[in-house]
Parts: structure tokens; C-alpha cells; sequence
């Protein structure tokens, strides 16, 4: 089944018939007797008791996450981040070791190089990408092996199938943050990999008006981690953005398509320009993962970072020339956005790791939109010169 198949699909309303569910902004739900809740809490009953523990429109939504993920449960969480956190802290537990790629956003290497050490738990950062470079930093108490692949924001990529490969036969769990492609270039769990997690606020809703996270797994994962840990944490997605989330998704793969045309025409030409010293994007041929890239991935997504001339200081007077592109974080919107990742997101990281992870000074991290290309380029051209 392809990517369009699966989405063409909408739930018919079972109330009215509407062709859009309906959205369901209700904190709880009414029973028709004592006995009913008494099953719905036993879990004997699957219909809905308390928004916290389900809604209509987020199972909808994680229904048709996990067929897109090719998962066979998914978890909607309130951001990237409380997904991230919370299948971290769902899998693991005091004692436990973990391998995480040196290359991270930077809440997420925060979380693991300062906040699970209160928990007991130990973390190694090594840079890799096949499962060979990975294996000499695997210990008996190695329970996970945590990536991003492309990596955020230096698109360096990891080979799935490699690390996998090695991970199943110590019988450790591999995590994939898959934000930067989503499931229409990307599928890491058809690659092996056990657990996918997304940043729904970027190309899944694809238009910068939600905050939302989602874990993609086995029913023998997502299971136990809805009780234990969605339940308790709190951090679900709220009714409204599940239903926001599941119509930016009805459009993904016509915006990630242009995007990413977008962004092949303008890597094209930032390649050559004087006042770049260097370029990450898996679409040119000078790209270093070009092999992974082609083993893995559908398309070269819509993300490029390149380092300018001069450092730091050209990176800031960059970000306040443009006039198109919008100096904001995050990615995949619409819109064209831009910004320096060593002022902004992973400004928290030590130069020293930085640099150790390729986030140059000089760095700026480009989401590509679907405006005119021409006319985003027209505005990076100025603000170069």
C-alpha cells in the first residue's frame, strides 16, 4: 500500500455522517450505567472515560500515524519533547545504559546528559553511522540506542538497517527521531528499527499552528507505555490539535513534495556561493551519506544547513538581512524559515560538543517552504551580499 492509499481514508462520523470528524472538546465522558465505567476502567470496554486517557480525535490521529509509521500502536503526545521524554522514561529504568549520537537536537541532549542521570541512568555520546562504529560503545547495561537520522541540524545520517542489525542481537531497543523527513521519505521501523518518535509540530502539521509529539511502536511497547506513562505524565495532546494535526497530515505529501523541490534547486546554488564555506543536504551529490541516504530515504527531504564565512558574527547579521524567510525555530511549515543554530536551538550545548558535532559557529539551519523559489532565493541572494 502506498503513501496516498492510506491517506485518503476518513473516519465517517458515526453521530451525523460528517465527512470531517467533528471535534470532540469534551474533558470527560458520560456512562450509561456503573456498569460501563467499571469495564471501561478494567479496560474490558474500549470506549472513553476521561480526555487525559483518550479522545476520539486522538485515536483517530494515532491510528492513522501508526499505518503511516508502519507501527502497530502509536502514542499523541502535548510536544516533541514529552514524546521524547516520555518513551525514554518508558523503556528505561535506573542502571540501564544508553548510546545516543553526539549529533541532537538540543532539548533532547539535555535530557539525556543531565536529567535522566537523576534517575540512575548512564549515557554515552559517540558520533556513528553503521552499526560497526556503534558496537564498540555497547555494554551489558546498554539498553537503548537513541539517533536522529537526518541529524538536527547537521543532516549527517545514520544506517538503520546496520545499527539495527546490531542492536537485535544483544536484544537493545533503537529509537529513531524521524522530524526531519516523516513517514512519506522516511520509515525507520520497516528498516528495523523498534521505536519511531516525530515532532508533529514540524512537517506532520506542516503549517506552525500546534505544538505536538508522537511514538510509533509495537503493541507490546505503546501498550504498557500508555498506562504507565502517558497516564501519569499528563502530557497528552489536547482534542483540538489532534484534529489540526490529522488535517495537516491529509496534506503532507503534496507539501513535503514541492518543498523539497524547493530545496534541491536552492542547495544547488548556495553550493556555489562565495559566502559559503560549506553545505549538508542529501540531495547534491557532494553529499557525504549519499550511500545511506540512497538505501533509506524516498527523497532528500527539505532541510539544508551550511556554514558561512566568518563565524558567529556572519550567521547573526544573516538572520536579521532576510525579509522572506522568517527568523523563527522550528521546521517544516509552509513557510520558509531560518534560523543560527549557536545563538538559538542548541545555543544550551558547550561550544566545545558543538563543534565536536559539526555545529559550527558560522552554521545556519534553512526550512525550505513552498513559496516561489525563486522568490526565496531572490531573498537569500541579498542577504548573502
Amino acid at each position: 500500500m502506498n503513501y496516498s492509499s492510506k491517506l485518503v481514508k476518513v473516519n465517517k462520523d458515526p453521530g451525523h455522517g460528517s465527512h470531517i470528524s467533528p471535534v470532540y472538546m469534551t474533558s470527560t465522558f458520560v456512562f450509561d450505567n456503573a456498569e460501563v465505567g467499571a469495564q471501561r476502567f478494567a479496560g474490558e470496554d474500549p470506549g472513553f472515560m476521561y480526555s487525559r486517557l483518550g479522545n476520539p480525535n486522538v485515536r483517530e490521529l494515532e491510528e492513522k500515524v501508526a499505518a503511516l509509521e508502519f507501527g502497530e500502536g502509536c502514542l499523541a503526545f502535548s510536544s516533541g519533547m514529552a514524546a521524547i521524554t516520555g518513551c525514554l522514561l518508558g523503556v528505561l529504568q535506573a542502571g540501564d545504559h544508553v548510546v545516543a549520537h553526539t549529533a541532537l537536537y538540543g532539548a533532547t541532549h539535555t535530557f539525556l546528559s543531565k536529567t535522566v542521570k537523576k534517575f540512575g541512568i548512564d549515557v554515552t555520546f559517540v558520533p556513528f553511522k553503521t552499526g560497526e562504529e556503534l558496537e564498540p560503545h555497547i555494554t551489558d547495561k546498554t539498553k537503548v540506542v537513541y539517533f536522529e537520522t537526518p541529524s538536527n541540524p547537521t543532516l549527517s545520517l545514520v544506517d538503520m538497517k546496520s545499527v539495527a542489525a546490531i542492536a537485535k542481537q544483544k536484544g537493545i531497543l533503537t529509537i529513531v527521531d524521524n522530524t526531519f523527513l516523516s513517514p512519506y521519505l522516511q520509515n525507520p521501523i520497516l528498516c528495523g528499527i523498534d521505536i519511531v518518535v516525530h515532532s508533529a509540530t514540524k512537517y506532520l502539521s506542516g503549517h506552525g499552528y500546534l505544538i505536538g509529539g508522537l511514538v510509533i511502536s509495537s503493541k507490546e511497547i505503546i501498550d504498557p507505555m500508555r498506562k504507565e506513562v502517558q497516564k501519569t505524565m499528563g502530557a497528552n495532546l489536547a482534542p483540538m490539535d489532534a484534529w489540526l494535526l490529522f488535517q495537516g497530515i491529509r496534506t503532507l505529501h503534496i507539501r513535503m513534495d514541492r518543498s523539497q523541490e524547493n530545496a534541491q534547486i536552492l542547495a544547488e546554488r548556495l553550493e556555489k556561493h562565495k559566502a559559503i564555506e560549506k553545505i549538508y543536504f542529501p540531495g547534491l551529490a557532494s553529499f557525504e551519506d549519499k550511500n545511506i541516504m540512497e538505501k533509506q530515504m524516498k527523497g532528500p527531504g527539505a532541510m539544508i544547513s551550511f556554514v558561512l564565512k566568518g563565524g558567529y558574527e556572519t550567521g547573526v547579521k544573516l538572520m536579521n538581512s532576510v525579509k522572506l524567510s522568517t527568523l523563527a525555530v522550528s521546521l517544516g511549515d509552509v513557510g520558509t524559515l531560518i534560523q543560527h543554530p549557536a545563538s538559538m536551538t542548541h545555543a544550551i550545548i558547550p561550544k566545545e560538543e558543538r563543534e565536536k558535532a559539526g555545529l559550527y559557529d558560522g552554521l545556519v539551519r534553512f526550512s525550505v517552504g513552498i513559496e516561489d523559489v525563486e522568490d526565496i532565493w531572490k531573498d537569500l541572494e541579498m542577504a548573502l551580499e
